[in-house]
């Protein structure tokens, strides 16, 4: 997360459609400059390779980007075939090469349905996750290779879109944790030869959708006020969590952290709502008092 000691308090989400060859940190910094936005996040990293949809939060959205970290995702990637690098993407270096056996339209149907459900992965070790305190990435650059272990991951959907001799183009629905560059190198085991990303666009995450995302170009020819327009509402991405009413009297309970009694119960989690304004979330219990979780200043 980003913060600035002096800009706007601005709340909502922004969809982007990261470049190729900046990192998320970087896209983020550009558009909060844009906005002149006091605080700011992103919902989980694209890779420098990697374009398309990034999430973008501002203010007290920012208190809903870790449940965004948990959506499922939509990818197009191109594979290259019979390429292996160290980093599992077009911007490694290549380490081995291999023949590419002929491919068949059975050979990969039965490759795709492979993976296909939930399976195991293990992550690469150009990645985030970190080990005694040090991510992966970093030990990799320091020629360190060790154990991971697999993880379960779900692909729910992958379609071939293209199939060249060398290059396959998927369109991959998966969960969260899923490295398509693992992917790439599993399908190249698959084929009897090896891979590596050399395309990559993120289509969807969660409920939001490519279609609808802007570029850097687009925002910075926006006056002050369209790019204002171009914010989603902060409970946007809350919209599968169930809503209750509060009334004067509760909105001014919970915004102390006091419990209050409703008429409802045994919902869980809830989003909370006085007069169609956003409050926050709270969990109510079933004997229908609710108790307030995170309260948002808008």
């Amino acid at each position: 997360m980003s913060k600035r000691k002096s800009g706007l308090n601005i709340h909502g989400i922004l969809l982007l459609d990261k470049r190729l060859g900046v990192s998320s940190n970087r896209a983020l910094q550009e558009v909060r400059r844009l906005f002149n936005a006091n605080k700011a996040g992103h919902t989980g990293s694209l890779d420098p390779l990697a374009t398309g949809l990034l999430p973008l939060c501002f203010g007290e959205a920012t208190k809903v980007s870790a449940l965004m970290l948990d959506d499922n995702k939509r990818y197009q990637v191109d594979i290259q075939l019979g390429v292996l690098t160290n980093t599992g993407d077009a911007e490694g270096k290549v380490i081995e090469n291999q023949a590419i056996p002929k491919l068949s339209n059975l050979l990969l149907n039965n490759c795709l349905q492979a993976f296909m459900g939930e399976i195991e992965q293990v992550p690469p070790m150009y990645s985030a996750l970190k080990y005694q305190g040090k991510k992966l990435y970093e030990l990799a650059r320091a020629g360190i290779t060790i154990e991971r272990k697999a993880r379960k991951i779900t692909l729910f959907e992958i379609k071939l879109l293209n199939c060249t001799q060398e290059i396959l183009t998927l369109e991959v629905f998966c969960s969260k944790g899923t490295y398509i560059r693992s992917l790439a190198e599993d399908i190249g085991s698959y084929l009897k030869t090896v891979a590596t990303v050399k395309n990559l666009r993120r289509l969807q995450s969660g409920q939001f959708l490519i279609k609808n995302s802007y570029t850097i170009e687009q925002l910075t020819a926006m006056t002050p006020e369209a790019l204002a327009h171009c914010l989603l509402a902060v409970d946007t991405p809350l919209s599968f969590i169930p809503r209750i009413e509060l009334s004067k009297e509760q909105t001014a309970a919970v915004r102390q952290g006091q419990a209050v009694e409703t008429k409802y119960s045994s919902l869980g989690q809830v989003r909370l709502y006085n007069q169609h304004y956003f409050l926050g979330l709270g969990v109510l219990s079933s004997n229908g008092i609710l108790a307030p979780k995170k309260i948002f200043n808008l």
